[in-house]
């Protein structure tokens, strides 16, 4: 006699991230992506570490989907309460945007930019960016065409509009930029020497790219170590170099208590002398021994007054 098991489900009722995928037609980057920027699904974990779903999230990913469907932001929606939820399917559809809103554009660079990301140009992609660069100032450029590209190019990707291929094309372009620009002020710069890095469980470097890009402008020294560093060697480091402070980015993926707790640790190996700057949308909030920042502008303004010091 055989024993029907349909292969989506596991034991208990869970649900593979395939299956998910499967029965709410919602791809699984878009899964993944979701449940990093915004707490939902809310996977459990197997003694192999895959994820598995409770098949009770099935309705509301659903619902969300159909919301999606008919225009609005996957940011409202997915963090949107099920009373929410149902208030914005009973609204009606909404006019489905394809270009960033003028609020959100700045000026109208950001369309032109996000074209260029959807068809993969990066001969224009990488022209519009350097002209935009040689023309702007440093927390101008990273404030009003890095930073809206990078939101409205992950809005997109949330939900389901553009791929993971377009979020990964633009984050190499970028990276390769924000690198090669910060390069000729490197040599110019003379003030005290910054350590730039992530946690482990951190692997988004933009953001600390930009942080390295405005110290450097100020006049800071930068060792940029990059992603994932474990604690003690990050501290090793910085005592061996003398270094001054320790800049650490935490993007939204991983707020929460692993991260805040990786954060304090390295705060107590770290000299008292050295200041640990700590940004990102998934900074945690401030704490003594701590200089949490809140946006590029501050982080410039500390680095101007610390090279000032020097």
């Amino acid at each position: 006699m055989t024993t029907h098991r349909p292969p989506a489900h596991e034991a208990g009722g869970k649900l593979s991230i395939g299956a998910l995928s499967r029965a709410t037609g919602i791809p699984p980057e878009t899964l993944r992506t979701w449940e990093q920027r915004y707490g939902f699904p809310v996977p459990e974990r197997k003694p192999s570490g895959h994820r598995v779903y409770p098949v009770t999230s099935v309705p509301r990913l659903r619902r969300i989907a159909e919301v999606l469907a008919r225009g609005h932001r996957a940011r409202e929606a997915v963090t949107a309460s099920e009373s929410a939820l149902s208030t914005l399917l009973n609204v009606g559809p909404v006019e489905i945007r394809t270009r960033p809103s003028s609020s959100e554009k700045g000026d109208e660079g950001i369309s032109d930019l996000l074209r260029c990301v959807e068809t993969f140009d990066t001969e224009q992609l990488t022209r519009s960016l350097v002209r935009d660069w040689k023309r702007m100032s440093p927390l101008g450029f990273l404030s009003s065409r890095i930073v809206p590209l990078i939101h409205v190019v992950g809005e997109e990707w949330a939900a389901a509009r553009l791929e993971i291929r377009h979020e990964r094309f633009l984050s190499e372009r970028v990276g390769d930029l924000l690198r090669s620009v910060r390069l000729p002020l490197e040599e110019k710069a003379n003030g005290p020497l910054i350590v730039c890095v992530s946690l482990p469980g951190e692997e988004h470097s933009l953001g600390l790219q930009m942080v390295a890009l405005l110290l450097t402008e100020a006049g800071c020294r930068i060792l940029f170590l990059g992603t994932e560093v474990p604690p003690t060697q990050v501290a090793s480091l910085t005592r061996d170099l003398n270094a001054r402070a320790v800049a650490v980015s935490v993007s939204i993926a991983n707020r929460g208590e692993p991260m805040a707790g990786q954060i304090t640790f390295l705060r107590s190996l770290l000299p008292r002398r050295v200041t640990l700057l700590v940004g990102g949308a998934g900074a945690p909030g401030a704490q003594p021994g701590l200089k949490v920042v809140q946006d590029l502008a501050e982080v410039q303004e500390w680095g101007r007054h610390l090279a000032k010091e020097a």
